[in-house]
């Protein structure tokens, strides 16, 4: 699986991104710059989390138009997995690739800190590794991840089991419904606030987040077989 680390002027997460699939998973990773205009020699697409541009305007508002974008989109409808953590989230949800938009957090200051979080959704190529209902470890660090949508749209959401991941028993940044990760309808696109790559070794506390980087593994292979059998 060759995937591509798409990386913004203030991205600053993707260097754990990048170690997550290279030594986590074993697998052929490289950083893509913005300015670049295909992700055609791509399997999966990682848009890591920091501060792209300054965060100016909104969290994501300037990256969306960025010239990769195009690629990222036309990955997206080709089904290609597609994962935005953190500041990632928010570009793909500026681009409207998935619903809902972000505001400050609750208490309106930065959050740093490990946070369970309730895998609702295992059926997903980014979670089938997970058990259904199972509560992981996963970091938090962003000042803007309070998830909103209107009624209608998380109707569909809860509906459509585009949630993928709550945070447990405490909300820490006020998020509706405690959403901490949506899937787009198709299901190949990723967002959430909590940092997988963050969580993939023993040595940085555990190794939850890991599994998730194995879904998509195994997803691609499977996929893979069943197109060259």
């Amino acid at each position: 699986m060759k995937t591509a680390v798409i990386v913004f002027p203030g991205s600053n997460c993707d260097s754990d991104m990048f170690y997550a699939i290279k030594d986590g998973l074993g697998e052929d990773v490289s950083y893509v710059w913005h300015t670049e205009t295909t992700l055609d020699d791509y399997d999966a697409i990682m848009i890591p989390g920091g501060f792209s541009y300054g965060d100016y305007l909104r969290s994501g508002a300037i990256a969306r138009f960025s010239n990769i974008m195009p690629a990222v989109v036309k990955a997206a409808k080709a089904g290609k997995p597609i994962l935005g953590v953190c500041n990632g989230f928010q570009v793909l949800l500026e681009a409207g690739l998935l619903p809902g938009a972000m505001l400050r957090n609750k208490e309106l200051k930065f959050i740093c800190q490990t946070t369970p979080l309730v895998v609702e959704n295992n059926n997903t190529i980014f979670t089938k590794e997970y058990e259904d209902n199972e509560v992981i470890q996963v970091p938090i660090a962003h000042g803007e991840g309070n998830y909103f949508c209107d009624g209608r749209t998380l109707q569909q959401l809860e509906e459509n089991n585009q949630v993928v991941f709550k945070y447990h028993s405490k909300n820490p940044n006020g998020s509706v419904a405690d959403i901490a990760g949506i899937i787009n309808e198709q299901g190949n696109v990723l967002g959430m606030m909590p940092h997988p790559e963050r969580a993939v070794d023993d040595i940085l506390g555990n190794k939850d987040g890991l599994r998730l980087f194995q879904s998509i593994l195994k997803h691609w292979r499977e996929s893979h077989a069943a197109v060259t059998s």
